[in-house]
């Protein structure tokens, strides 16, 4: 038996981000038609920020500092150039854990068992995520591949049928059977929420960044994807204001966790001193525990609406999939 404590940090990892971020401050200004003077371009907003090839923002004057100005674009890179990501290494990542491990064998059965209880933290856990542009802390949440719980059993029995038969046929019949399989019982991935109409005024349109607006509660309400309600409390997130980023963290709660078992059972028969017969049957997920996949994190997708128990609203919150059944599969292996 061990215990021990496994932790490690990750610096200059890779990320996407927004090479050429709009200024939310300035394209909220230029949103509104009041504040545009006659000829200029229409009003900046989301997936818009920047103007039509060959117009430019004219604002009228004001007390406000971008009153009295012409703007080409709303992003440093001026107006030939839109949304424009890419590959930095400005992420980070820390990770923490307390792993137990059990092994043992007695007579013909081996088995161990392990627990892991672990955080993992990150600012982006792949090139799938994409770094707040102004300040890549905004942007620390748990690791995609986070998963607070795991208990996993692995065994492997040769079994005793031999024992019964004292000789002839019926002894090679019952001789060299085994099972063996893995258990696993696991807390589920983190669900990753984000907002899709670029509300921030960012444009970082090709990999989105934007996340909801969080007010604290009681996150999981219904965490029974069977249940066809949302997973979590959607009424705890609504959309950002127009032109500020939102205060939620990308990842914070878990979805559906995993009760999964996998099983062989094998025979191998010996014909010679150098060559054996195996035929075995695999299970994948055996007594075919649903394993659902998580509840769809963007808010844009739009708040359920139940009519007489059906949902006629958006999918937000809402778990529509889950992994594959019980698979079986037969083989035969000859060793030589």
């Amino acid at each position: 038996m061990s215990a021990s404590y496994v932790g490690n940090q990750g610096h200059r990892l890779v990320t996407s981000i927004e090479a050429n971020p709009a200024n939310p401050a300035l394209c909220l200004y230029l949103s509104d038609p009041n504040n545009l003077a006659p000829g200029s371009a229409g009003p900046c907003g989301q997936f818009s920020e920047t103007p039509p090839t060959g117009q430019q923002w004219v604002t009228l004057p004001g007390p406000s500092p971008f009153a009295g100005k012409t703007f080409a674009s709303t992003r440093p890179l001026g107006p030939l150039f839109d949304t424009n990501p890419f590959v930095s290494t400005v992420a980070n990542s820390r990770y923490n854990s307390l792993q137990l491990e059990l092994n043992h064998k007695t007579g013909s059965l081996t088995y161990g068992a392990a627990y892991t209880y672990s955080k993992c933290l990150d600012n982006a856990s792949g090139l799938q995520d994409s770094t707040y542009p102004f300040d890549p802390r905004r942007s620390i949440s748990l690791c995609n591949f986070d998963v607070t719980h795991s208990f996993v059993i692995n065994y492997d029995w040769l079994l005793p049928f031999d024992r019964l038969v004292d000789s002839g046929w019926g002894k090679a019949v019952a001789r060299g059977w085994a099972l063996s399989g893995i258990t696993r019982f696991a807390s589920g991935l983190p669900i990753t929420l984000l907002e899709s109409d670029d509300n921030a005024l960012i444009g970082a349109n090709a990999v989105p960044v934007d996340v909801p607006n969080f007010t604290p509660g009681k996150v999981l309400s219904y965490p029974n994807p069977r249940s066809g309600k949302p997973y979590f409390n959607v009424s705890l997130f609504t959309p950002e204001q127009m032109g500020q980023f939102g205060n939620s963290r990308r990842r914070f709660f878990h979805g559906p966790g995993l009760n999964n078992f996998d099983m062989t059972l094998k025979k191998t028969t010996k014909i010679a001193e150098t060559k054996s017969l195996e035929l075995r049957v695999d299970a994948f997920n055996l007594f075919n525990h649903a394993e659902f996949f998580n509840p769809n994190g963007d808010i844009a997708s739009g708040y359920p609406s139940y009519v007489s128990g059906v949902n006629q609203g958006g999918s937000f919150g809402i778990v529509s999939s889950a992994r594959d059944g019980r698979i079986l599969q037969v083989g035969v292996k000859f060793q030589f």
